[in-house]
């Protein structure tokens, strides 16, 4: 059902079974599927929606980005299936650099969250109440950003990670771990997050020793990472892969 208010685009794309509020506006080469609700007073452009998903009022996806360096360029945002957008999110398309922003499948954007240009955030990700990302962030699988986060552009937040709230991050940060403060450090293991997915006991095990290597040994990163990479652990690979790929440099306790 599109509200009678509602003003969309002559070339926007909505599948069977879409709902869009009053005084929300559709512009050009948007794709609404099938099953999914928008709430009134929202603006979409540039923008392909996937299915069963719902966005509250007042949010704003896909409008320009806000670099400087934006001239125009023929870019996108991506949203998966069955991701929340809460009221007054602003989520903008990518540049020329990536060419898309995109939100994976299942994801929770909370209330004042801000997704900047060409942002990659993958599947069951949550962005907590007025957490921006500025460019070019990435944050891998099931990570959890409580309210109030400041992510620097370019930053990398690994699988399974929880930022609590206030925390600015300007390095990346490392696959199963949580991490806090100003500038933020890595203040453990996120146990509860891990047993909540239901990863083995053994496999618990397996990361708290690369962690332990990797943070409590007299190891340069390079020999930690080293050692690792005998271990057979998919968990542990994702954190010598994550290392080994930042360009950043990673965060580590105080």
């Amino acid at each position: 059902m599109i509200h009678q208010t509602a003003v969309v685009s002559e070339d926007a794309v909505i599948e069977d079974n879409v709902e869009i509020g009053p005084y929300t506006v559709i512009g050009p080469e948007t794709v609404i599927k099938a099953g999914t609700k928008i709430h009134g007073q929202c603006v979409i452009e540039y923008a392909q929606i996937g299915k069963n998903c719902e966005i509250f009022n007042f949010s704003s996806i896909g409008k320009r980005p806000q670099d400087l360096k934006y001239q125009g360029e023929h870019t996108n945002v991506i949203v998966g299936e069955g991701t929340t957008v809460r009221e007054s999110v602003t989520l903008n398309r990518g540049t020329a650099a990536a060419g898309q922003t995109v939100v994976g499948k299942n994801c929770l954007l909370m209330a004042c969250a801000h997704i900047a240009h060409d942002c990659i955030i993958k599947d069951n990700v949550i962005v907590g109440y007025s957490t921006g990302l500025a460019g070019h962030v990435e944050i891998d699988d099931g990570a959890i950003l409580s309210s109030g986060i400041g992510v620097h552009q370019f930053c990398k937040i690994g699988k399974s990670v929880m930022i609590g709230a206030g925390a600015m991050i300007n390095m990346d940060v490392i696959p199963y771990v949580t991490a806090q403060g100003d500038r933020a450090v890595v203040a453990g293991l996120n146990l509860i997050g891990l047993k909540r997915k239901k990863v083995k006991l053994s496999e618990i095990e397996d990361i708290k020793s690369a962690y332990r290597i990797l943070f409590m040994s007299k190891l340069s990163l390079d020999d930690a990472i080293a050692k690792l990479e005998e271990s057979a652990s998919p968990y542990v690979k994702d954190i010598t892969d994550f290392i080994k790929n930042s360009q950043r440099g990673i965060t580590r306790p105080k």
